[in-house]
């Protein structure tokens, strides 16, 4: 299993027959050049292509022109992205709010919460592995900059929907989570609550624009919990997962 840094909070996970991508925004190279085109696109197997939530930075419209290519695409969306009545007629679209599952022979998805719009996904693949993307759940705080009513109140609001996964999940192979530095001095307060309630194996940063340094400084932090964190340090940049988790 590898999984494939794109860009922001974007990534291509591979597995055997199967390749799954998450809130692409831009390939890996730029706008509409890179790995997901050169090669992902015709890789053989299934393709799966995730949206959390339709920002900008999540969401690319340009998704929906790949089943031209791939007819056999699996589109897994939040709710809240905006779809045309063409958009809805591709049997293999399948949208998905807080609570929602998907299952097929491959995999069995389950929608959680987050702490701004959209889901985040727990997807559980072929090879037995459990895999989280967090689209934009985090512990959105700021408190660098809000009083501190504001920013406990949404600390509490990302510990239930965190509680809320947790109760259903308590371990997990592979997470994708944002460690965004703009938070500030506590930028990596959400990600350490996450490892400290979900045993996590295999930790990746995300969401962090050109911030490597900085999101790399969470693995000291995550290794207090025995979770080992992977930093992608360019895009396109392949890590292979089969190095670092036990699959059946």
């Amino acid at each position: 299993m590898k999984l494939i840094y794109l860009y922001h909070s974007g990534f291509a996970l591979l597995g055997e027959g199967y390749t799954l991508i998450f809130d692409y925004f831009e390939d890996s190279v730029s706008a509409d050049k890179g790995i997901v085109h050169e090669q992902l696109l015709s890789r053989e197997g299934r393709l799966y292509v995730f949206s959390s939530h339709a920002h900008a930075d999540h969401f690319n419209r340009q998704i929906l022109s790949w089943k031209a290519l791939r007819p056999d695409i699996v589109y897994l969306l939040s709710t809240d992205i905006p779809l045309s009545d063409k958009d809805k007629e591709n049997g293999n679209l399948h949208t998905l709010a807080k609570g929602d599952t998907y299952r097929d022979e491959y995999l069995t998805v389950r929608a959680f919460g987050s702490t701004d719009i959209g889901i985040s996904f727990l997807v559980q693949t072929p090879e037995g592995a459990t895999v989280f993307h967090a689209g934009d759940l985090n512990n959105w705080h700021w408190m660098d900059e809000s009083p501190e009513e504001e920013w406990k109140r949404d600390e509490a609001f990302f510990l239930r929907e965190l509680e809320d996964i947790a109760v259903c999940k308590e371990k997990m192979d592979i997470v994708l989570f944002p460690v965004d530095p703009r938070l500030g001095k506590e930028y990596m307060r959400g990600p350490l609550q996450f490892v400290k309630r979900i045993k996590t194996t295999i930790f990746v940063p995300m969401h962090f624009d050109e911030a490597f340094e900085k999101a790399s400084a969470f693995a000291l932090l995550a290794a207090s919990e025995g979770t080992q964190v992977l930093t992608p340090v360019r895009r396109g940049e392949t890590l292979n997962l089969d190095h670092y988790i036990n699959l059946k």
